[in-house]
């Protein structure tokens, strides 16, 4: 990995961290999709998601709401961040096996 993407790669987690410190302070209104559902009068016909790993932002053991907000937000940094890691890792080795780069548009 080169220098470059390792700064941005930084810069980004270190912005995101930021983000998840002071998300306990953000706007308690509803978000915009969720305020027109209830404005229309169909908030009420939303299904939960198939799973939750930390639902409603709550963390297990953990008492203070904002502390708890905060640590949702770290373990959510963290999951997103391993996750586009191992994508990336997938994609340099598929692409190491396969004999280099491919560029779909030459040819």
């Amino acid at each position: 990995m080169s220098k470059g993407w390792l700064g941005i790669i930084v810069v980004g987690l270190g912005i995101a961290v930021i983000v998840a410190l002071f998300s306990p302070w953000a706007s308690s209104h509803p978000d915009g999709l969720e305020k027109v559902a209830e404005d229309k009068e169909f908030i009420g016909e939303a299904e939960d998601a198939p799973y939750e790993i930390i639902p409603d932002y709550t963390f297990p053991g953990v008492e203070n709401e904002k502390v708890a907000t905060i640590l949702s937000g770290l373990v959510g940094i963290v999951i997103v961040a391993a996750l586009g890691f191992g994508f990336a890792f997938l994609m340099k080795a598929t692409r190491r096996r396969n004999g280099g780069s491919h560029n779909p548009g030459a040819g």
